[in-house]
């Protein structure tokens, strides 16, 4: 395991765990935390070794969304819109929703803002029965700058992505999993074991065609029938040609499960 001061990693059998670690400031992404995360993704998406990347927050939250205590240092020096925040957020966004290997957000408490953002961004969200979600934009007089108008339509539909962007009310772990914005709720102490399970499904399955299929569905709201179609064929040529999709092939053959290398 690696420690930094506001995250900790550990790699183990294929599956990547990033834990924000700032638990006296509810896992709040200030700019060291922001770059840090960063770096880990790189270094995980450029592991063979990591098949899966988990999040997960230390405490009693996933995370508090951007750390208005760094915001308020910044307006004292008059730097609020030119320190970074920002665009270090928007570069963590974009790095965790590109990245071709599967992420698993385990939101264990409350994801608010950015820290919601977070978690929207990954592939697979399981929420512990405790978790509460809130947008936290608009009771700061700030519209969504972290994702959330994008992903939101997407997940649960406009209207109730205004619901949560407008109103600004706490949504329960239940409600998120009503609307779609989750995909699995766990009592509290469950939460671990639960995400593990779905880790290591991931972890041994067939990464590269996983990879595909992601580009595939990030990049097709962009395209024609006939533009992924066409793009199905190519990413689907490349899987073929796959150690994975070779061995899947003897395992129905000599009538076994098969087991995937990832490459």
């Amino acid at each position: 395991m690696s420690t930094a001061a506001s995250l900790l990693s550990q790699v183990d059998a294929g599956v990547a765990r990033i834990t924000l670690n700032r638990p006296q400031q509810r896992n709040a992404l200030d700019i060291p935390t922001l770059r840090g995360l960063i770096e880990l993704l790189d270094a995980h998406e450029a592991d063979p070794g990591v098949r899966v990347v988990v999040l997960s927050g230390t405490g009693r939250s996933f995370s508090a969304g951007a750390d208005l205590a760094e915001w308020a240092e910044a307006e004292a020096r008059g730097q609020l819109e030119t320190y970074g925040w920002t665009e270090m957020a928007h570069r963590l966004m974009g790095r965790l929703h590109g990245l071709s290997k599967p992420t698993l957000a385990a939101v264990n408490g409350t994801a608010v803002g950015a820290g919601m953002d977070l978690a929207l961004c990954c592939d697979f969200r399981i929420a512990a029965q405790s978790a509460r979600f809130k947008a936290g934009y608009t009771a700061m007089a700030y519209s969504p700058d972290a994702g959330a108008s994008w992903h939101l339509p997407r997940l649960i539909g406009v209207e109730q992505a205004k619901r949560l962007l407008f109103l600004d009310e706490p949504w329960s772990a239940e409600r998120a999993l009503a609307a779609g914005l989750v995909g699995e709720v766990c009592a509290d102490a469950e939460l671990p074991q639960a995400v593990d399970r779905f880790a290591a499904r991931l972890a041994v399955g067939p990464t590269f065609a996983f990879a595909q299929t992601k580009a595939l569905i990030r990049e097709g709201a962009t395209r024609s029938l006939a533009e992924q179609l066409a793009a199905e064929q190519a990413a689907g040529l490349l899987c073929g040609r796959s150690e994975d999709a070779a061995e899947a092939l003897r395992a129905v053959a000599e009538k076994r499960a098969p087991h995937f290398s990832g490459r």
